[in-house]
């Protein structure tokens, strides 16, 4: 800084030039990933069994291993199969759902030679110096081209060494993507970096948290904001509404629990914290959203972990279940954590769960994943053998199981999608309701905003919206009781109308009331009632869906802005999906169709998708979606209930308790000076003084004189009085 001036400081980049050596291997432990066999059990139909030994080899041939996985279930089934399979307690599970004390010692434990192998998540992914790893397992394809790199980073992490790593997939279109993605790994294919554009939810958690330690003013924050680069291109129009949001000026009426955050005098400009606010801003930082889990602890005190508010609804105590690989006896189950035991030895303990949510394909990868598949349909059997052999590094039973992939789907269909087709396929389900497969490469990112624009387009022809999900392989409809399936070419839209028909449609779904929550619990809207404790994620979710109800009424609340931004930015890829809609219509893409009895290889593992979807609702409660009011016949109820008059079912005393309340003039109602008599007047409108000194626990009086020099209320005569 130079006084006032803040001057950039001069950065100097530095590039080494050196090359890491990698060696990626793939590997397929059985003949046929569609019908697999064990040997010592010929009813098991299983690749599991097979996956484990080849595993434990690698383990055993190396004196320092990391396992990953892709979700926090598979590394803790990973690990206690790896032991159980060992007789011994060889690995241990690392993620985020284990206890920060445990993730440590597993860490340390593999640093000092003493724990031969660790299966992890993405918490070993990043940032850690694990020390000399030998060799790192991957289990399924890596999420993306810069997480794989930084996974095989962890092994030979010394200059001049090797990284190592062997891949195992899970089904034959695991394999395909674990093939391409590899490749991609070793070209050094790293996918883009997209910087968040005016995220308003960090920039309303950064306003507070700047006001509560110095004052302000509007000009300077306003400057001070836009030398960060996500910010750069932050209007004063939307910088203000957020400011206008914090303070207070939408109506209280509506907007009963949006508290006030700050103090803006828009005379001078200043911007100061309310009360709290230093409190609010240090209890509630950060940008991970609160998915309401349950801590997990030992009776002393001692934290094990965490578990999904959904398992432990499950659970009873008594049960016995696994976390970091350790078996864990329920005692107690309160409403905000569970205290558990060991229980080492136990029989019969449940594997946990977590939800959450993966990224989706980015389109580069997409498109790499097919020009592969196109390039390998142009080669005979024998010619694609020899080259996913030389040039992809995979072993004989992947080879054949991949070329079989390949060959199915074009004799099922005849045509593969790829970077250049894009296959729709028509069929009847096990009880015969229609089904409509759209197929493609491009990833979810892609297929999520045209899967939603394709079911405003439909719910319009069919008086309902059909069943759809969309995953990184294509879109799948289902409609029941449907003569006809649509054209096939109804699933295209035009370039130019997409934009708009997303826009209209996602408001409706559960994504946005899902974001909406997550972005106001980052504005500070929606702070934990209890710093340290959990909030239900039910209750955040009625909490967040009564904001919601309000917020679209005022279409420049920025909250509302703001998850129309992570949606349209952050989520899907529109400007992708525009130019893919724009190389159909110009026939650079083209669309191939066909009407099949089953659904064809590609298309089996897509809809396997709707057995999750449908199983478990979504982040879908009743009043996060925009619904027809409840009506209610009065006179029905009252021959219902056998009474003459409604008013007759209410106490009286309820009836003036609650009024006392709602008017501030209970004792633990009454407010405090000075933003107390503030947020009073906003919420109950114009008093005069004597029903304010009537509300207030203090010097009501004061109070007003101070908001009156600050320009923050003023005093009208009415009438004379």
């Amino acid at each position: 800084t130079d006084g006032d001036t803040l001057r950039p400081r001069p950065v100097t980049l530095v590039d080494a030039g050196g090359d890491k050596e990698l060696e990626i291997d793939i590997v397929v432990p059985v003949d046929d990933m569609t019908a697999p066999v064990v040997e010592d059990d010929a009813t098991e139909r299983s690749i599991w069994p097979s996956v484990y030994p080849r595993i434990l080899d690698v383990v055993r041939d190396n004196t320092s291993t990391i396992v990953f996985s892709n979700s926090r279930r598979l590394s803790e089934r990973l690990s206690s199969e790896l032991n159980r399979l060992a007789g011994d307690d060889i690995t241990r599970a690392h993620h985020g759902s284990v206890a920060r004390e445990q993730r440590v010692d597993i860490e340390e434990s593999l640093k000092r030679g003493d724990l031969p192998a660790v299966v992890a998540t993405s918490s070993l992914e990043l940032g850690i110096d694990m020390g000399a790893v030998d060799h790192v397992v991957q289990v399924e394809a890596p999420t993306s081209v810069a997480s794989g790199l930084q996974r095989i980073g962890r092994a030979g992490h010394q200059v001049g060494a090797v990284s190592r790593m062997t891949i195992f997939p899970k089904y034959r279109g695991d394999l395909l993507v674990s093939t391409v993605v590899a490749q991609l790994m070793r070209d050094r294919a790293v996918e883009a970096t997209s910087i968040p554009r005016n995220p308003l939810d960090v920039l309303a958690q950064q306003i507070v948290a700047m006001t509560a330690m110095d004052t302000w003013t509007a000009d300077r924050l306003f400057d001070l904001v836009r030398r960060a680069t996500p910010y750069a291109e932050l209007t004063r129009a939307v910088f203000d509404a957020t400011l206008d949001m914090l303070a207070g000026r939408y109506p209280s009426d509506l907007f009963a629990e949006l508290r006030p955050r700050i103090v803006w005098d828009r005379v001078s400009g200043s911007l100061e914290a309310r009360p709290g606010a230093q409190r609010l801003a240090v209890q509630n930082p950060g940008t991970i959203p609160d998915r309401g889990l349950y801590t997990v602890h030992l009776p002393e005190g001692g934290r094990v972990g965490e578990l999904d508010e959904e398992m432990v609804y499950e659970s009873r105590v008594g049960d016995v279940f696994l976390l970091g690989t350790s078996a864990w006896k329920i005692t107690h189950i309160s409403h905000d954590r569970v205290e558990v035991v060991p229980a080492p030895g136990e029989p019969g303990a449940k594997m946990p769960f977590w939800h959450g949510d993966m990224a989706g394909r980015p389109l580069p990868t997409g498109q790499a994943l097919g020009a592969f598949t196109r390039e390998l349909s142009g080669l005979d059997d024998d010619a694609a053998r020899t080259k996913l052999t030389d040039d992809y590094h995979l072993d004989d039973r992947a080879v054949e199981n991949l070329v079989a992939y390949l060959r199915e789907e074009k004799e099922a269909t005849g045509a593969l999608p790829t970077d250049r087709t894009i296959v729709v396929q028509r069929f009847r389900d096990e009880i015969g309701d229609w089904r409509l497969v759209l197929l493609s490469p491009f990833g979810a990112r892609v297929h999520a905003p045209w899967a939603m624009a394709l079911s405003k387009k439909f719910a319009a022809r069919f008086g309902h919206d059909p069943n759809v999900i969309w995953a990184d392989d294509g879109i799948a409809f289902r409609f029941p009781d449907a003569d006809e399936p649509p054209d096939p070419h109804e699933l295209l839209v035009e370039p130019e109308d997409i934009e708009a028909m997303v826009v209209d449609q996602v408001a409706e779904t559960a994504l946005f009331a899902a974001r909406f929550r997550e972005a106001s619990a980052r504005a500070l809207l929606l702070p934990r009632q209890r710093p340290g404790r959990r909030t239900p994620l039910w209750l955040q979710r009625r909490r967040s869906a009564d904001l919601l109800a309000v917020a679209r009424q005022f279409g420049t609340f920025p909250m509302m802005l703001e998850t129309y931004r992570e949606i349209l930015q952050d989520d899907f890829d529109l400007p992708a999906l525009t130019e893919i809609l724009t190389d159909v219509r110009a026939r650079k893409i083209r669309v191939v169709d066909v009407d099949l009895d089953a659904p064809s290889p590609f298309a089996a593992s897509l809809l396997f998708s709707f057995v999750a979807a449908y199983l478990y609702e979504a982040d879908t409660p009743l009043a996060e979606r925009r619904a027809a009011a409840l009506t209610l016949d009065r006179g029905l109820l009252r021959e219902l209930l056998g009474e003459g008059e409604l008013r007759e079912l209410l106490s009286v005393d309820v009836i003036e308790s609650l009024e006392s309340e709602l008017q501030y003039l209970a004792d633990s109602y009454r407010v405090r000076p000075v933003d107390g008599v503030h947020d009073l007047l906003r919420n109950l409108g114009p008093l005069t003084t004597d029903d304010v000194e009537l509300r207030t626990d203090g010097d009501g009086l004061a109070a007003l004189d101070q908001l009156a020099a600050a320009r923050r209320v003023i005093e009208v005569t009415v009438a004379g009085t």
